[in-house]
């Protein structure tokens, strides 16, 4: 599936495709996949994103529109 909210996130914080997959260490390939959703999002590396942008997985996966992450640490 393509999750929208993955990309404009990256956009807004003027982030490359390549940038994260150096993050994320994979290839800017492999990530442009993720992206379009031509290859499933692997769940550490939704977790990676959502921590790395402060937001909940359940926001990059548009399942919600609030973007705070509940801690009940």
């Amino acid at each position: 599936m393509n999750y929208k909210n993955i990309r404009s996130i990256r956009e807004d914080n003027d982030i490359t495709q390549k940038q994260m997959a150096g993050l994320l260490n994979v290839s800017q390939n492999t990530y442009s996949q993720y992206e379009t959703g031509k290859i499933e999002w692997p769940v550490g590396t939704l977790v990676k994103i959502a921590d790395y942008f402060d937001v909940s997985v359940d926001y990059l996966l548009d399942r919600t529109k609030n973007k705070n992450r509940i801690n009940s640490n």
